[in-house]
């Protein structure tokens, strides 16, 4: 798990993804039609890595949306992307990584605007037309010395074919990038996405992209759905991030709709991707619980699971330990009357086998809701990074 997925290997390769029927697999490089990407470096990362991206929609209208963090201590983009852009008509986004810009108060706000601004002015559009996202080390100043030239620079090398290098600009802990292209129907859709730690709904240390030619009647609608059902859905470390973005851009040009499921089935494959890629991790679980009393029991009961780093190191280490799930169950209903919950009621013999994936069971005898959690395990890697991520 250490190393990037094969080349050779089809993206919806998860057994929990279901592929819409039809789909090709293209050169994840090439965006959509109408869109360009580029990525530079201008060394906020170190080590000659990309690290500020930009993307571009060229049609004079786009249909778009942004789903945003809940996180009540936002980063300035994420305010920028609230208070000043068109989120309805997004035409292009500035991505920087290394740097959050989040809690550097009003001064991280004017960089944040002053990103968009430049990006603006680069190419030919207006502010309200230009996204902002940022992630990487929280509290401190943008060097806008940098990023403010190496945005122009980036206006200067996009590309139709430039979705690999705006991949891995958006980086930061990430071992590989998370990009797709497809074509099915007559229609292509490209995706992009970053994220290692720091991930919990309401999403994740996590930005995505994503672009399409098909048409979309209510893309606000189509991407909260997509999102609740993916990014929503996962958790590595039960943070929350304060940079959390994720931008849906639909030009129409084909004429066509877009596939049924095709959005949802990309976002998920890619949100297990992104703990596939948490850090340290080697192994991915999925948690179902059923028979819980309501939906949001369920929700807590799963989550408790999940996020327990007793299960998510019996997920590392192959440790078919039913008594760990009982005990994150239990607390998470602590005060309820219920029956015991015994090794009848759950289901964890994946936590034990040799493969990458593990899904448990758990039910409960309290109603007929359900709820379902993807996660990571817990290792020695995910410490070390932690301990010395700014040093």
């Amino acid at each position: 798990m250490s190393d990037a997925p094969g080349q050779d290997e089809s993206f919806f390769r998860s057994g929990w993804v279901s592929a819409p029927a039809g789909i090709k697999e293209i050169d994840p490089a090439q965006l959509a039609p109408g869109f360009r990407a580029a990525g530079i470096a201008c060394g906020l990362k170190g080590g000659g890595k990309t690290d500020v991206g930009l993307l571009v929609c060229d049609a004079e209208r786009v249909d778009s949306a942004l789903v945003l963090t809940r996180n009540a201590s936002a980063a300035a983009p994420i305010r920028v992307c609230r208070e000043v852009v068109d989120q309805d008509h997004v035409r292009a986004a500035v991505i920087n990584s290394g740097n959050a810009n989040a809690e550097t108060g009003e001064k991280g706000f004017a960089d944040a605007l002053a990103m968009s601004e430049r990006a603006a002015d680069a190419l030919g559009l207006e502010t309200e037309q230009v996204a902002v996202a940022e992630t990487g080390v929280i509290g401190v100043p943008m060097p806008m010395s940098a990023v403010l030239p190496g945005i122009e620079q980036a206006a200067k090398h996009l590309s139709g074919d430039g979705g690999a290098v705006f991949a891995d600009s958006i980086m930061t802990t990430d071992r590989w990038p998370k990009r797709v292209t497809l074509e099915v129907d007559g229609v292509t859709l490209s995706a992009q996405a970053k994220g290692g730690g720091m991930i919990q709904p309401n999403m994740a240390t996590l930005l995505c992209f994503v672009q399409t030619d098909a048409v979309i009647e209510n893309p606000g609608a189509a991407l909260t759905r997509a999102v609740d059902a993916s990014f929503n859905r996962i958790t590595v470390d039960g943070q929350m991030s304060t940079n959390d973005t994720v931008l849906l851009q639909a030009t129409g040009a084909s004429g066509k709709p877009l596939p049924a499921g095709l959005l949802d089935a990309v976002l998920l494959q890619l949100a297990i991707e992104v703990i596939r890629d948490g850090e340290g991790a080697h192994r991915v679980g999925l948690v179902r619980v059923e028979g819980a009393a309501d939906r949001a029991e369920a929700e807590w009961v799963a989550r408790a699971i999940a996020n327990s780093n007793l299960v998510k190191t019996a997920l590392y280490g192959r440790d078919p330990n039913w008594g760990r799930i009982a005990q994150a169950a239990g607390a998470a209903l602590a005060g309820a009357e219920m029956d015991e919950i015994g090794s009848d009621s759950i289901d964890a013999a994946e936590l034990g086998e040799d493969s990458t994936e593990a899904e448990i069971g758990l039910r409960l005898s309290r109603g007929d809701a359900r709820a379902h959690v993807y996660f990571s395990d817990l290792g020695h890697e995910y410490v070390t990074l932690n301990a010395e991520y700014t040093t």
